[in-house]
């Protein structure tokens, strides 16, 4: 790939994105899912079978701030259409994103890859744990993940 574009997802938010870290200065672009933002994509409801939810608006503002923060051009609609429709505009020859964990993005990494050559990257791990985190809830997570962080800081960095 020559002119690459990145997708940007909700699993990467950030600067230590590995896409972006790998081709700075590239066109990238980050899609509000309409079907996610309206709780009607099928991994957004409860294992136990609990129908989906609507993302509140309270998780959408705080993706915006963080987005505000990088080199990504926002959209909104079906993700795999507009990423595609952003590939077509900056005449990208293949797409670059990070790997995630939510099986909608291993499906639109496979609807995208049906169109254009795709390099997916591995993110570097926030923090290293003994054994594989429970990616389901971020609160689980971070129970075993935070005395790792606040171990690895140090007051003057910020």
């Amino acid at each position: 790939m020559q002119r690459p574009i990145l997708w940007i997802h909700g699993e990467a938010i950030g600067p230590a994105n590995p896409a972006l870290r790998a081709y700075p200065g590239r066109p990238a672009v980050f899609v509000f899912d309409s079907e996610l933002l309206a709780g009607r994509s099928p991994t957004t409801g409860d294992p136990a079978g609990a129908a989906p939810q609507a993302v509140s608006l309270k998780r959408i503002g705080f993706l915006y701030e963080c987005l505000l923060e990088l080199p990504v051009s926002l959209r909104r609609g079906r993700v795999a259409a507009e990423v595609l429709a952003f590939a077509r505009a900056h005449g990208a020859d293949g797409l670059v994103t990070s790997a995630g964990t939510d099986p909608r993005v291993a499906a639109i990494c496979a609807e995208l890859e049906r169109e254009l050559p795709l390099q997916v990257l591995e993110p570097e791990p926030f923090v290293l744990l003994e054994r594989d985190p429970d990616l389901g809830r971020f609160s689980r997570y971070w129970r075993r993940a935070e005395a790792e962080v606040w171990a690895g800081w140090s007051p003057g960095e910020v």
